[in-house]
């Protein structure tokens, strides 16, 4: 039945894309300056490059990637419901893509798997100019959001408004496409955005010259999976070995960008005409990296997770609505590929 329902809804992708298709056949291979044979693997992001995005430039920068073994190509994305699509087609070795359209894309039959979700803390948030005062939910009572109807964010914000006692009546939404919305809180048309904290937050403080504050959702009661390395169920199948070695190098990367931030923010240059300034990806990565772990895996890798937060995230998007039927983490995860939490 899964697997009707993927031909359903990716063939036509696939159609439309296959002359496009940038994920290298099984047993592709080039060799390194030094003569060391290396596995051509293609990663697509979930947008085009921005801060959260450094790790992989400097992993590869760095020689990271290559010391497992890997090739890395990193190509822009256009939203992580597209790359969820383009891994489970194989049009792509690896993806860089959000928890929710994972499992919404596993619930219709696409053949995709998470490998580690690397940002465990939820960057979702309420954001707005710290002129408007909007210091707790509470302050949120009248106030005019704008909001991208149907994606996560806007899914769960009744859930956090109801956890902080507030009633979703008392707020005002405007729905808009991802881009509107910011230009609606830049405008003065709304007073604040649901978005990502590390992601339009540092851009609107750029653009405006005005401080910008936070609500995030995990600072007040609600927290859930976010980013991570997805593969296609046939890629893993047929290449279990380069998968590891994906996990592996991805995570080092990630853990020696921490350490390096100012190299790593450097190591984007040149990666995208839309790159933001220097000063936005400093902040969108320095955000980024306050999400790397849950309580359960402070202290670990990057990338390493826990049956338990799986299941938390997944009774949320139950209850929410962005899953339908919710299926066991090993259904979304390949918990076989990196150490658990």
């Amino acid at each position: 039945m899964r697997l009707r329902r993927f031909a359903a809804v990716i063939v036509p992708v696939v159609a439309l894309s296959a002359a496009a298709a940038c994920g290298g056949d099984d047993g592709d291979k080039t060799k390194s300056a030094s003569g060391k044979e290396l596995d051509k693997v293609t990663l697509t992001l979930n947008w085009y490059p921005y801060g959260e995005h450094a790790p992989f430039y400097y992993g590869k920068k760095q020689g990271i990637y290559e010391k497992h073994g890997i090739a890395l190509d990193i190509k822009a994305g256009q939203g992580s419901q597209k790359t969820v699509q383009a891994t489970g087609a194989g049009q792509t070795d690896f993806g860089w893509a959000d928890t929710p359209p994972l499992m919404a894309g596993v619930g219709q039959g696409l053949p995709v798997k998470s490998l580690g979700v690397f940002l465990q803390t939820t960057p979702v948030s309420v954001q707005s100019f710290t002129s408007k005062g909007i210091k707790t939910p509470a302050d949120l009572k009248g106030k005019r959001i704008a909001s991208t109807a149907g994606d996560a964010p806007s899914k769960t914000f009744p859930v956090f408004l109801e956890k902080n006692g507030v009633d979703a009546s008392e707020v005002q939404i405007q729905n808009t496409d991802p881009a509107g919305k910011m230009a609606a809180v830049l405008s003065g048309k709304a007073d604040a955005l649901i978005g990502y904290a590390n992601d339009q937050g540092p851009t609107m403080q750029n653009k405006s010259g005005k401080p910008v504050s936070y609500l995030r959702f995990s600072a007040f009661g609600l927290n859930y999976y976010s980013n991570g390395l997805i593969v296609g169920e046939r890629k893993l199948q047929s290449s279990p070995d380069l998968a590891k070695r994906m996990f592996a190098a991805t995570s080092e990367a990630w853990t020696a960008a921490e350490k390096d931030q100012a190299g790593a923010v450097a190591s984007m240059q040149g990666a995208s005409a839309q790159l933001p300034p220097v000063s936005v990806l400093t902040d969108q990565f320095k955000t980024t990296l306050t999400l790397l772990h849950t309580d359960a895996t402070k202290g670990k890798a990057p990338g390493i997770n826990t049956t338990a937060d799986w299941t938390q995230t997944i009774d949320l998007f139950a209850q929410t609505g962005i899953i339908g039927k919710p299926e066991t983490p090993d259904e979304y995860w390949a918990s076989n590929v990196a150490p658990q939490g």
